[in-house]
């Protein structure tokens, strides 16, 4: 129990991390590797759970913190258009969520965009959930049955801190700062694709 409740607050931690955060999976790959009797399924089930919360938790406080203490009133109806013109397409939202979920793509830059907007979030936990307890399995059955088949004689792995990784998470930092830029309205009303000229007033915090 003791080890649940380990691997819950570290994989939670993990996906609270805005940017520059190791990959999720890793960690299920490793104890696959490690330990290939371990249930891997409840510790997916766990880690899902986990992770969903601390996605959750990212995308609150990007509305808490970054919407409401940094964007201007205009930059927040900029934004809110996307939630006009997603109405009626939830199955859209629920496939999109449901995609990052299953693949080894980095989400959080995904929630702190939708927690940018006045969506519910409701609506992505669910796609959210049900993929990373597929993902998670799949990665720490196939750890397993690796581990199986070759003699491990170093725990090191490769480090994730490497020049493509810190270029990615800039460049996905760089696309939050365009997802602000986007004309929402125009490219949902009108079906064009532009940014706003003007860039965005923050407000300096106080």
């Amino acid at each position: 129990m003791p080890s649940i409740i380990k691997l819950f607050v570290i994989v939670f931690f993990l996906n609270l991390i805005p940017a520059f955060a190791p990959p999720t999976w890793m960690v299920f790959s490793y104890l696959g590797f490690r330990n290939p009797t371990l249930n891997v399924a409840l510790l997916a089930l766990v880690g899902a759970g986990a992770a969903t919360l601390g996605r959750l938790t990212l995308a609150k406080l990007a509305h808490v913190v970054i919407r409401r203490r940094f964007f201007s009133d205009a930059t927040k109806q900029n934004i809110d258009s996307i939630r006009e013109g997603l109405k009626g397409r939830r199955k859209l939202t629920f496939g999109v969520f449901l995609f990052y979920a299953f693949s080894p793509l980095p989400s959080n830059y995904l929630f702190i965009a939708y927690g940018l907007t006045t969506m519910e979030l409701k609506l992505i936990a669910l796609p959210f959930f049900l993929g990373r307890s597929v993902s998670y399995t799949f990665w720490g059955l196939t750890s397993s049955a690796v581990s199986r088949h070759i003699a491990m004689e170093s725990t090191r792995t490769l480090p994730y801190l490497s020049a493509y990784f810190i270029v990615s998470q800039l460049v996905l930092l760089y696309l939050i700062y365009l997802f602000t830029r986007v004309d929402w309205h125009t490219l949902f009303v009108e079906k064009k694709f532009r940014l706003i000229r003007k860039k965005p007033d923050l407000r300096n915090l106080r």
